[in-house]
């Protein structure tokens, strides 16, 4: 049977087979094979006319970009005392989140049950109204009950074995929350603007210059929080940076995810948990049909069903022909699968493409190389860092929480600047869950305080007193690993042996 992806046949596939400690997502992800568009014809350069800048504010704290941890930044300084700024290129907060449409939150619990990223990432989610989200409820995090788990793990909720809090939020709640939890801490948010560079004068952050409608302008701070993603900013400022990656691992390629409305969620996780070689069969089908074939993930409504699209490997999020690339791949593939779906998937007769996400689903350009840094080789140790702020779910039970270090947020040489999010600096094995969303909020949270302390106290933000961090990120909630749960968790783990 022929290929039916409208435009033309798609580039071939390469398959990632494992599923480990280090490899823990495996999915058949697209090679750099070609290109749908042919290359623009480049040569030459063009001189700009130099200008004046007009100032648009100053302020305490600069954040440069929205994502989760932008807003947990933000919400952070403003709520430690600082004045706040927002820079976000897209007209909503929440980054992947919710223009991205990754609704599912990965894990904030440990392997016991102990909900260890807190702060922001809890008040966010207790903010949320109900019917905004789909969650296990409070008295199942951590249980093994096998017809729980059954249940949770088809509901992206449970895994090796245990139920997790990681539930599935609205995104068009999402972005309203992240709005009025910044408007409410007083932070200023500026929409529509995209930070074009940082301003530094003598190995210092003062600010950044962006683009809007109003043309270039630009932003004085004391403190710059780069938030992008892409660490934009301080690798224009110079910082040193890493961007290894392991060659066709899913954590390190892009999509771009879609929903469908008009689905029953509930009907297909029947069907494909009661007939197994019916669902083999469906998948071979739509794979020779399609070129690329993905299964749907439940959302927060039975009636909504998400796909996060073909991972596409070899291609970059830092080229503009290759984001271009992934965009034209993933969009033929929504309208394949939406119809493939709606003739031969049991819960899609009625299925219809409801939204393509308008933010690249990226999970990797750029890490920042920091004072310190999250390493694999101290997984199985569990030890607190003596500069920890904040806490991270292992990726298998075999380990105990991961110890998130002051260090790693901070550059080792440029000063005004702070880094948090998926940028953050580690290695690439353990930018493997550093990049969720959760993590994203506890390094953002992290962030925001360092940043506000240095302002207030008109320090350096390499400088600052760490403990006085802490305290503050205690006051809103954190949790780091003097707490009772999170110090029993670590004890049960490492008496696992770990490989």
């Amino acid at each position: 049977m022929s290929k039916t992806t409208p435009g033309g046949d798609l580039p071939k596939l390469q398959e990632v087979k494992g599923h480990s400690e280090e490899r823990f997502l495996g999915s058949d992800v697209f090679d750099r094979t070609r290109h749908t568009l042919p290359p623009p014809r480049r040569g030459g350069t063009i001189t700009e006319e130099a200008r004046e800048v007009d100032v648009y504010h100053q302020c305490d704290v600069a954040v440069i970009g929205g994502g989760p941890a932008g807003c947990a930044a933000a919400w952070a300084a403003a709520k430690a005392g600082a004045d706040v700024t927002l820079v976000e290129r897209y007209n909503c907060l929440g980054g992947l989140s919710t223009g991205g449409l990754v609704m599912w939150i990965d894990r904030m619990t440990d392997w016991q049950g102990n909900h260890v990223i807190q702060g922001f990432a809890r008040e966010f989610i207790e903010r949320m109204p109900p019917e905004a989200v789909a969650r296990p409820p409070r008295e199942d995090w951590g249980n093994q009950d096998p017809l729980k788990v059954n249940y949770w793990q088809n509901r992206t909720t449970a895994f090796h074995g245990i139920v997790q809090w990681a539930p599935t939020l609205d995104p068009e709640r999402m972005k309203l929350n992240n709005q009025e939890m910044l408007l409410a801490a007083g932070v200023r948010i500026v929409f529509h603007a995209w930070a074009a560079r940082p301003i530094v004068e003598e190995g210092v952050a003062k600010g950044v210059v962006f683009e809007s409608k109003a043309g270039r302008q630009a932003l004085l701070a004391k403190v710059v929080v780069d938030t992008s993603g892409d660490g934009d900013m301080f690798a224009r400022a110079g910082a040193a940076f890493d961007t290894d990656i392991e060659e066709g691992d899913v954590h390190h390629s892009m999509n771009t995810a879609w929903v469908a409305g008009g689905v029953d969620m509930n009907r297909w996780i029947n069907w494909k948990t009661l007939y197994p070689e019916q669902l083999r069969a469906l998948i071979e089908r739509g794979r020779e049909e399609l070129g690329f074939f993905q299964t749907p993930y439940v959302t927060w409504r039975p009636d909504i069903a998400m796909w996060l699209g073909p991972r596409q490997s070899g291609l970059s999020a830092l080229d503009v022909d290759d984001m271009t690339e992934v965009e034209i791949r993933c969009h033929r593939l929504m309208e394949g699968h939406t119809r493939f779906f709606r003739e031969h998937a049991p819960g899609f007769e009625n299925a219809y493409s409801l939204q393509s996400a308008s933010q690249l689903g990226v999970r990797h350009t750029r890490r920042l190389a920091g004072v310190s840094r999250i390493e694999r080789k101290d997984w199985p140790t569990g030890g607190a860092r003596p500069d920890e702020v904040g806490i991270s779910p292992s990726i298998s039970p075999k380990f105990p929480v991961v110890s998130v270090p002051y260090g790693s947020l901070v550059p080792r040489a440029l000063d005004g600047m702070l880094a948090a999010g998926r940028h953050v600096s580690c290695d690439a094995n353990s930018h493997g869950f550093m990049r969720e969303i959760p993590q994203c909020w506890l390094t953002g949270h992290a962030a925001g305080v360092g940043a506000a302390v240095a302002a207030n106290r008109g320090e350096q933000p390499r400088a600052v007193d760490v403990d006085e961090v802490r305290a503050v990120l205690r006051s809103q909630g954190a949790h780091l690993s003097d707490d009772a749960g999170v110090a029993k968790a670590r004890g049960e783990a490492e008496s696992v042996p770990a490989e």
